[in-house]
């Protein structure tokens, strides 16, 4: 299926170093990540395929984009995508966003956004999740390793709902450096572990740049992730199951936080 191109008069600057190609571009399906990404102005949308429907649903940003999708099908989409793929008739080849430095994180920590990073969670359906809670909340930023990471396309962007497009996210080589990092810059790094006899929202929430550290499902935070961070909370619960899936945790932290600086 080829797709048609926006005129070039109508692009995105772009800040990546390489020039971009279909072949380095990542793919970006469902209605609301497509339209949050086509709103996004440092994202460069290269191509797009819809079906009559979510292109007359999306005929705004299409046109602010000046760009017209090529016409496709629900199956034709299916067979790119995989029958499995929710993409609700939508399908984008874009370049992925610029990323941002530790620096430009800390930064939004010290404005009172706070940070969030996730040790090894490899699900893209949560960190996508993770994503969304992070935008509604005002999160500065997500942290995550480049490796054991999921990629920032596709499922991940579809379980963001948008929220790829809000909140930055930051790949770093090595985790435990990176939460050196932030508490050498005076951010106060929580990490969420549920055997702590520490809760989580009798903390000073309110007054420092804080960071929360998430592990992953099952297994939490690595041990060298725990010993680094400033301190570890858990959030108090009193239902017959114990622990939280890492989204719901995420979500539940950042609103504690939100409602603290309220």
């Amino acid at each position: 299926m080829s797709v048609k191109r926006a005129h070039p008069a109508t692009k995105n600057k772009s800040t990546h170093r390489k020039s971009s190609t279909i072949e380095e571009s990542i793919r970006i399906f469902g209605m609301h990540a497509a339209e949050a990404a086509l709103q996004n102005p440092a994202r460069k949308v290269l191509t797009a395929a819809m079906t009559e429907n979510a292109a007359r649903k999306l005929a705004e940003p299409l046109r602010l984009r000046g760009l017209e999708p090529e016409k496709a099908t629900p199956r034709g989409l299916d067979r790119l995508l995989g029958t499995d793929t929710v993409h609700q008739g939508v399908l984008l080849e874009c370049d992925p966003l610029p990323e941002p430095s530790l620096e430009d994180l800390i930064s939004a920590a010290r404005d009172g956004r706070p940070l969030m990073l996730l040790d090894q969670v490899t699900d893209p359906h949560n960190v996508g999740a993770i994503l969304r809670s992070g935008a509604v909340f005002g999160c500065g930023g997500l942290i995550m390793t480049r490796r054991h990471s999921p990629p920032l396309r596709g499922v991940l962007a579809k379980s963001a709902s948008g929220g790829l497009e809000h909140v930055p996210v930051h790949l770093a080589t090595n985790l435990a450096q990176a939460i050196v990092a932030l508490k050498d810059a005076g951010v106060l790094t929580i990490g969420l572990d549920g055997s702590s006899p520490e809760l989580l929202h009798t903390n000073r929430l309110e007054y420092r740049p804080i960071a929360i550290v998430l592990g992953a499902e099952g297994k939490g935070l690595r041990q060298l992730t725990a010993e680094k961070c400033d301190r570890l909370c858990r959030i108090e619960t009193s239902g017959a199951l114990a622990s939280l899936n890492v989204s719901n945790a995420a979500a539940i932290a950042l609103h504690l936080i939100a409602a603290k600086r309220a």
